[in-house]
């Protein structure tokens, strides 16, 4: 799969729009989820690529993208990752805050080129932080990290990193709509939004999402 052939297919099976949360971004997002979905399977089919996440503006991306935008969150000179990235949304809010440097971290291919897409139709510039990045060493001052607590065992393995790179200094943010495995302990919690969902994507019309800091 080319850098061109991902943006060629994205481009065609999505939408530029506005997030609710987020108007002042615009993105290359899906309007219903079963188009895409098998669009995905059918373009790459037994290739292993994951669903297509990266397609939608998740509610845990749309809060941190705002506190990004309106301040509350200051990224201006830090070097930021946006971890489990999808489409590069809160990535994209840090680059246009002024950031140094901006790195999105995707283990699906697809995503990343979304992310690129998604950074220089915003012209902005995001880089891609290929692979697995959980237990790298901290080169990053702030971590943002939305709607990553969907799964225990994605919880298990992310979260003691997380814990690692905050009691080295770095500012770890994760923005939660509630999901069932996200930790209890070592949170504070310092801002809350209401965000319009999809019921294609979730089981209700809004999702309350708190976005918390980490505590080492």
């Amino acid at each position: 799969m080319t850098q061109p052939q991902a943006a060629a297919f994205i481009a065609a099976h999505t939408t530029l729009a506005r997030p609710a949360l987020v108007p002042e971004i615009e993105l290359y997002l899906a309007t219903e989820i079963t188009p895409i979905w098998q669009a995905t399977e059918t373009w790459l089919a037994e290739k292993g690529i994951e669903p297509p996440f990266w397609a939608f503006a998740w509610p845990g991306s749309q809060a941190l993208a705002r506190l990004i935008l309106d301040g509350a969150i200051p990224v201006a000179g830090r070097r930021v990752l946006d971890f489990a990235a999808g489409g590069g949304l809160a990535a994209i809010a840090a680059a246009r805050a002024g950031a140094a440097l901006v790195e999105a971290a995707e283990i699906d291919p697809l995503a990343l080129a979304a992310t690129q897409l998604n950074a220089g139709h915003n012209g902005v510039t995001v880089l891609a932080a290929e692979g697995d990045v959980v237990g790298s060493a901290a080169r990053w001052d702030t971590v943002l990290a939305g709607d990553v607590c969907y799964e225990a065992p994605m919880t298990g393995h992310i979260m003691p990193w997380l814990r690692r790179l905050a009691a080295s200094g770095t500012e770890v943010l994760l923005a939660d709509p509630g999901r069932a495995y996200l930790p209890r302990a070592g949170l504070s919690p310092m801002a809350r939004f209401s965000v319009p969902t999809t019921r294609e994507l979730e089981d209700r019309d809004q999702r309350e999402v708190t976005v918390f800091r980490l505590a080492g």
